[in-house]
């Protein structure tokens, strides 16, 4: 800690300070007279800035096709019905919906009725996508062709809400629609996703008909406990015919993905 020319310290700590051990949340921050320290404040402002180009910085979905391609799973590529990121963000209702070229690519898709559906929207978070959506897909879809269970093609959409996915589900007559989204960044997670699961998707669903696995990332949620959470609610929904209120998470931590309720159907 430094001192001044009396000796006595410039920064006074918080008595708190230990506390910032067990989060990332800006507490304890200490403080230099009655301002913050400038380390502090400097952190602020690169968080704030971080949290803004989450927002405003468009998600790589080209690259995310290839990823995933190069692994032999097939993939869509989709917008919603903005036109840009500004109108994305003052409209949510248009991030809602797909454009009429994607709605009328997915009527003329040449295969229907699918078990389960996986769509990615950028959401508020470009690097949501960028490090945690291809783990996410490709872990589940490890898990599941273990089974017999019918997957459409991946749905990758550019500017879209997560009640997209209930349309995407509809055209494509999924039974189950996982969707990933990047979530509104905070000061201590830019790079948060977010994962919502629906029974029988289609449009006018609202969200207490919806499962949510929030808060996946480094620092959060990790992958793999992410894939083992989507995986059960993607099972038991399957298994009891509903998803949202109606279907409580009691995973345990001795749970198997796909090893209980799917054999039964």
């Amino acid at each position: 800690m430094s001192n001044n020319s009396t000796g006595k310290p410039i920064i006074t700590s918080d008595p708190w300070s230990k506390l910032r051990t067990f989060t990332d949340a800006r507490i304890a921050l200490g403080r230099c007279g009655t301002s913050l320290p400038v380390t502090e404040s400097l952190e602020f402002k690169l968080a704030h800035a971080r949290a803004r180009d989450a927002v405003l910085v468009p998600a790589d979905m080209v690259s995310l096709a290839n990823q995933l391609e190069l692994q032999g799973y097939s993939t869509i590529q989709l917008e919603s019905s903005v036109v840009d990121r500004m109108e994305y963000l003052v409209r949510p209702d248009k991030g809602r919906l797909l454009s009429e070229t994607s709605s009328i690519a997915l009527q003329h898709h040449g295969q229907r009725n699918f078990d389960i559906g996986i769509t990615v929207c950028d959401g508020l978070s470009g690097p949501a996508i960028h490090e945690n959506a291809y783990e996410i897909v490709s872990g589940f879809l490890e898990c599941v062709a273990k089974t017999e269970l019918r997957v459409a093609p991946v749905c990758l959409v550019t500017n879209g809400r997560v009640a997209i996915g209930d349309e995407i589900g509809h055209l494509l007559g999924c039974k189950m629609m996982i969707l990933l989204v990047g979530e509104r960044p905070g000061l201590s997670s830019s790079n948060s996703l977010g994962a919502y699961i629906t029974y029988e998707p289609k449009p006018g669903i609202t969200d207490e008909a919806r499962n949510c696995i929030s808060n996946i990332r480094t620092g959060g949620m990790s992958i793999a406990e992410g894939v083992r959470k989507i995986t059960y609610l993607v099972e038991s929904g399957l298994a009891l015919g509903k998803t949202g209120v109606e279907l409580k998470d009691k995973m345990s931590s001795s749970y198997l993905p796909l090893q209980g309720l799917i054999p039964s159907l």
